[in-house]
């Protein structure tokens, strides 16, 4: 039996959530898992290549990517690097690649975002550690910012916190002094960089974000943490039954009653009063970009 999983302590005194090692550490892990001679060769089965290394390196630079882009940055990486070899299922292309990363607790995890259903991939951190990807890109008051923001989400039954409470905890952060128009600042680089959301002044937690801090989350709020009735996963945002409590996202709310014309509860059976959200449909979604993409937009007559 292999050596167990390393489980993240309880981080002291608000520590930041770990993100991911160097990516010098990747590339030298990285170069040991196949010699220079079977390098470029993508038919062999779960041997690391050119190909899987080109999508890593630029799945790395991206952070987080909706399925759709994954496929297509995987047939780019085959054009350039063997364009002759027929380009291998995802799930198998992806298993590859965490096979030679598990020695360095990452994966390339895939999810689905709360509000829509799209999958998601990202590439995680599996193992908590006090140097983080996230403390290398900020400064000691963004990330206690960003801790603070965190609180205010999974404490709120909605799963959003406005800019206005979260931006009048500034005067409450460690480090240097941040006035409201800096965080205002910090908030939007975290949006940039897919670790917050925004809608209509409020945010909420990127899908990035909830695969790469689940752990974190779970074990830093475990009184204030919710799960998923149906999927048993980390739940930020999506609808709750009056009566019983239970909670479940939107993609699942979806799923479950999608062929329910009254739905009801799946713990205590009373009506579910909440408008039921339709599955996401990658087919519908591709038909319905073509037809954007086919429209030519009109021109304003100039006056």
């Amino acid at each position: 039996m292999g050596a167990p999983y390393p489980r993240s302590p309880r981080l002291e005194g608000g520590a930041e959530p770990s993100f991911l090692p160097s990516s010098s550490s990747v590339w030298t892990a990285l170069g040991r898992c196949a010699p220079p001679s079977m390098q470029g060769n993508t038919r062999r089965t779960g041997v690391m290549t050119d190909v899987h290394r080109r999508f890593l390196q630029l799945l790395m630079t991206h952070g987080v990517l909706e399925e759709c882009d994954v496929k297509r940055l995987q047939k780019h990486c085959y054009k350039v690097h063997d364009c002759n070899a027929t380009v291998e299922k995802l799930e198998d292309f992806i298993n590859t690649i965490n096979s030679v990363l598990e020695s360095l607790y990452i994966e390339i995890k895939k999810g689905v975002t709360e509000d829509d259903g799209r999958p998601i991939y990202a590439l995680v951190n599996l193992a908590t550690t006090s140097v983080s990807k996230m403390a290398s890109d900020f400064a000691e008051n963004e990330l206690d910012l960003f801790r603070k923001a965190l609180e205010l989400i999974i404490d709120s039954d909605t799963g959003f916190a406005s800019s206005t409470n979260i931006l009048n905890l500034v005067d409450q952060l460690k480090g240097k002094k941040m006035r409201k128009k800096e965080a205002e600042h910090v908030l939007q680089k975290f949006v940039q960089n897919k670790w917050l959301i925004e809608k209509e002044g409020e945010f909420t937690l990127h899908g990035r974000a909830i695969l790469e801090m689940d752990q974190y989350i779970r074990e830093t709020y475990p009184d204030a943490v919710k799960v998923c009735n149906i999927c048993r996963s980390l739940l930020i945002q999506g609808q709750s039954c009056e009566t019983c409590g239970i909670r479940m996202h939107l993609p699942c709310v979806a799923k479950y009653f999608q062929s329910s014309s009254e739905p009801h509860c799946p713990h205590c059976n009373d009506y579910w009063p909440h408008e039921v959200p339709e599955v996401f449909d990658p087919e519908k979604e591709r038909e319905t970009g073509m037809s954007r993409s086919n429209k030519r937009p009109s021109r304003s007559r100039q006056h």
